[in-house]
């Protein structure tokens, strides 16, 4: 049986990310992400709806939404749904979903990036853009990806 476990959203950090290092030194980083839905009810009425997803992101590209990510900073994020299970310290058992980024790439409004916090600074151009989680560790090969050999860059994109 075929599955696909994709998810792709946009919006806005609902508070700045919390940066910690689980006890291998790997960091992680998790935050909400707020997502809004405009839809029109049976009566014509115009409604928005907005869901808060928590997001958790990985390694170097943990830190680096650490340093330059804060409350109200838009990012499109692309990953995959984990659940979780656990039990709290009352003794329950509780669970969650949650996505786990593959790809973040911070969005700019008006060609500025979107940054609410006093001490956060704009990244360089270079970190701003598309952060692949899934790049190989500093040193190693990089492996073959055929699927982008004919992509053009984003000045030959006609619009």
């Amino acid at each position: 049986m075929a599955s696909l476990n994709k998810v792709f959203l946009i919006g806005n950090l609902t508070r700045d990310p919390e940066l910690r290092y689980i006890p291998s030194g790997s960091a992680v980083a998790t935050f909400t992400v707020a997502v809004n839905r405009v839809y029109k009810t049976q009566t014509g009425e115009k409604k928005e709806q907005t869901s808060f997803i928590r997001i958790v992101v990985w390694g170097r590209r943990a830190e680096v939404c650490g340093e330059y990510l804060s409350k109200g900073s838009p990012v499109f994020v692309e990953g995959r749904l984990q659940s979780r299970e656990w039990e709290a310290q009352d003794g329950q058992k509780r669970s969650t979903i949650e996505v786990v980024a593959d790809n973040i790439q911070f969005l700019r409004i008006g060609g500025q990036a979107q940054s609410q916090g006093a001490a956060k600074q704009t990244p360089p151009p270079e970190e701003i853009e598309t952060i692949n989680l899934n790049e190989e560790p500093e040193g190693s090969a990089p492996k073959s990806d055929n699927a982008n050999q004919g992509a053009k860059s984003d000045e030959e994109v006609p619009f």
